[in-house]
């Protein structure tokens, strides 16, 4: 959507906010389905909830171009696309904390993060050829196809064959098929996806969650604002960084989305250095909360720096402006063993529930922040106001905050 955001302004007449609005409506979902993902992740397995949300954001993205014209319609694809991504991060979260071994999680919290990067160098890659090509509507077809065939795959993978029943995402749970409801609309699923949470765990024990423990918690609360301020930084400048490209430094919309490719194509190299380096010197006797601590002080302080640098025009070339951020962002990915680490460190039972509040705080800024850029720079037509200073205050405020209060050793929560 940030690339394909540019020519779908142009072609709809939309300015900066209601660009901002619609990149924004993502994460209104997102946030939404942060805690539902990490209870259904803590009762059913991982498998089921991933497997749910793939199918409900593919075809989400799929109906895009049918809305385009239409934004209450725009708005509540993009929601729902939200919706179906939400699940994910706590699931894999569960998944981890129950299986890896704490010598070995920043490593598989690094390779299956590190998807998410991988994932955006494929897409900003194959963006910008198909809109030249075919068109901005043929970008959410095809991936919304792609993501179908993975579901549909997933599926036969697991039981073997391909029936009627293999095309509902919640027919399997823990093994054994469930009673499967006809699937209408995405919406309707999700529901079902949400009320077999209810129904079949019960109020009482969404009851028995430590609720107020969690709240009491330093830690806790250092992980929820860590998360705010590195997704406030994260989601502005990865939605907004092709258009200030294109704006502001004056490259092609081809040549925009491609070096939108580094940020996460940095990302991915960072990633697969700092999860074995925290595991070696865990390995080796470091304190853990020291190692995510240090971690984690890279995730802020080395993208503030890049980012005042761009925005004290320190680099007259474009082009080293472009490297100087891809370089800030990337390494802000040291987070994979910092943050996205403490969850398993400090419960591996609530892991999954604990990744799902912490990632509900972080969708806020996707959610507000996205939209605000688009709102300030209308009014301010500076991108040092609208999407610098922002980020790097909350950079800077999540580091002094992680520092003082955040803590991997394993905590008993009682209610």
């Amino acid at each position: 959507m940030s690339v394909a955001i540019i020519p779908m302004s142009r072609q709809m007449g939309w300015n900066s906010s209601v660009a901002g609005l619609v990149q924004s409506s993502f994460f209104w979902g997102y946030a939404v389905s942060q805690l539902p993902g990490g209870w259904l992740a803590a009762h059913f397995s991982g498998r089921t909830v991933l497997r749910a949300g793939v199918f409900i954001w593919s075809l989400a993205t799929a109906a895009v171009p049918c809305f385009a014209s239409f934004i209450p319609g725009l708005l509540f694809c993009r929601l729902l696309v939200g919706l179906g991504e939400g699940v994910s991060p706590a699931a894999a979260t569960d998944l981890i904390a129950r299986v890896m071994p704490v010598t070995e999680r920043s490593r598989a919290v690094g390779t299956v993060f590190g998807g998410l990067y991988v994932g955006s160098v494929i897409g900003l890659l194959l963006a910008p050829v198909i809109i030249k090509h075919i068109g901005w509507e043929a970008v959410f077809y095809i991936f919304g196809f792609v993501g179908v065939l993975w579901y549909i795959a997933h599926l036969h993978q697991q039981s073997g064959s391909f029936g009627l029943l293999d095309l509902h995402p919640l027919c399997y749970i823990n093994g054994s098929i469930t009673e499967v409801l006809k699937l209408l609309t995405c919406v309707s699923t999700y529901c079902y996806f949400v009320a077999i949470l209810f129904v079949q765990s019960g109020l009482l024990h969404m009851q028995a969650i430590p609720w107020r423990a969690f709240f009491k918690s330093k830690a806790v609360l250092a992980m929820i604002y860590a998360h705010f301020c590195g997704n406030w930084g994260h989601y502005t400048l990865l939605s907004w960084l092709p258009t200030y490209f294109c704006e502001e430094l004056h490259l092609h919309l081809t040549h925009a989305a491609l070096v939108s490719i580094l940020p996460p194509l940095v990302s991915v190299v960072v990633a697969s250095i700092a999860a074995p380096l925290a595991d070696h010197f865990i390995s080796h006797g470091t304190d853990i909360t020291l190692v995510r601590k240090v971690c984690q002080s890279i995730a802020f302080l080395a993208p503030a720096a890049c980012l005042a640098s761009a925005s004290a025009k320190l680099n007259v070339n474009p082009w080293v402006e472009v490297a100087v951020l891809a370089t800030g962002i990337g390494l802000s990915s040291f987070t994979l063993a910092g943050l996205y680490c403490t969850y398993q460190d400090i419960s591996p039972k609530y892991a999954g529930i604990l990744s799902g509040l912490t990632c509900t705080a972080g969708a806020i800024p996707g959610a507000l922040g996205v939209a605000l850029v688009g709102i300030i720079f209308d009014r301010t037509h500076s991108w040092n106001i609208a999407l610098f200073a922002p980020s790097i205050f909350f950079y800077l405020t999540g580091f002094m905050v992680w520092n003082l209060f955040a803590s991997s050793e394993p905590q008993n929560f009682t209610s």
